[in-house]
């Protein structure tokens, strides 16, 4: 079991070196970052300034070496003040452990640089400030998904091919085809505009505003709403239709229809007997949808004005922010992979057998 969990481990560094890998060649190769960031009317010597200031008139091997450094929580620093990876402790943070006379070991958290336009502010400390208000909206949009989709497909197996059953497929189907940016405009013009008098909800917000005097932030968990039901309609119908199908399957085996030859309910026998396990492909499912809301709540945070991760990354692009478009790149997919180690701790709940199986092999 150890060893399969430090394999997973290891296949997850390829994989986030590999994502760093193409991140950071992907903005460097293609694009010139000094130009980008002062505009096309920049003079030359206003490019080599910049070149300069942040290390872009290296070679681009070097940079790259560089870049993985910073975010390695294990760096190597140049003793030298005039290097570019000198090590400052106001920068990097972290604590010096092996000096020489030219270069010291340092461990730190992982340095995503600073923001081009927000005054040299940290990207990790950009990203601090509106990931948790994402995780927030990512976290209730997947609870409702999974609550309502699992009851519902509960519903649409047990009255197979029923009114009610075929009424849930053809909400799935719907909610299936719509894409988020649509259903985001027309959530937000119908329920914040049209019938704003009755729903008291607005448009836009974030999760936190200033108060009617400016003196202080305080919690508006109305703003929440609507963004949290646009993100989780797609999951919702995915859910129902994996759960129905998989509840299906799983009550259609020896040791249910011995269960109902004993007697028990219908409650007794979904809820003790079959619920658990046709559960695993709606785990594989929320899993992976709860990264991708991380990543794809770009169009409903920028359409609701929700001040997180994927707003953020809107408002980089467009300023041509490349650190702070790297960061939250970086931190997504890391995410990612974080969550997908954790399915696989949960498969083991779920289903003690691939805890046997992981141990054979």
């Amino acid at each position: 079991m150890l060893s399969y969990f430090l394999k997973k481990i290891g296949y997850t560094l390829i994989t986030l070196f590999g994502v760093i890998t193409v991140i950071f060649f992907l903005f460097n190769v293609f694009a010139e970052p000094a130009q980008m960031m002062l505009g096309q009317n920049a003079t030359q010597e206003q490019v080599q300034v910049i070149n300069k200031k942040y290390g872009f008139d290296l070679p681009l091997s070097k940079q790259y070496v560089c870049y993985l450094n910073d975010l390695s929580p294990l760096s190597i620093h140049s003793r030298t003040p005039t290097d570019f990876t000198f090590y400052n402790n106001k920068v990097y943070g972290g604590i010096p452990f092996f000096k020489t006379k030219d270069f010291s070991l340092v461990f730190k958290f992982p340095y995503l640089r600073t923001s081009f336009q927000k005054s040299g502010k940290p990207v990790s400390q950009i990203i601090k400030d509106t990931f948790p208000n994402t995780v927030v909206l990512a976290s209730i949009s997947i609870t409702i998904a999974l609550v309502l989709g699992v009851i519902l497909g509960i519903f649409g197996a047990l009255y197979k091919d029923s009114w009610l059953d075929k009424l849930i497929q053809l909400v799935s189907i719907f909610g299936m085809s719509v894409p988020s940016f649509f259903s985001a405009i027309i959530f937000a013009w119908l329920f914040g505009f049209v019938f704003q008098s009755y729903t008291g909800l607005s448009m836009t917000g974030s999760l936190y505003e200033l108060d009617d005097f400016g003196e202080g932030l305080q919690l508006r968990l109305d703003h929440i709403i609507l963004p949290a039901i646009v993100l989780g309609i797609r999951p919702l119908a995915v859910v129902s239709q994996l759960m129905r199908n998989s509840l299906l399957e799983v009550l259609s085996l020896d040791y249910i229809r011995t269960a109902k030859a004993k007697g028990l309910s219908t409650f007794a026998i979904v809820y003790r007997h079959a619920l658990k396990n046709a559960l695993n492909p709606v785990v594989t499912a929320i899993s992976g949808w709860f990264a991708g809301l991380l990543a794809g709540a770009v169009f409903v945070e920028f359409i609701f004005g929700w001040n997180g991760i994927g707003k953020e990354l809107v408002d980089a692009l467009n300023t041509s922010d490349l650190p702070v478009v790297m960061g939250i790149v970086v931190v997504i997919a890391f995410t990612f992979i974080m969550i997908n180690i954790l399915v696989d701790f949960v498969y083991v709940f779920l289903d003690p057998r691939i805890k046997l199986n992981t141990s054979i092999n």
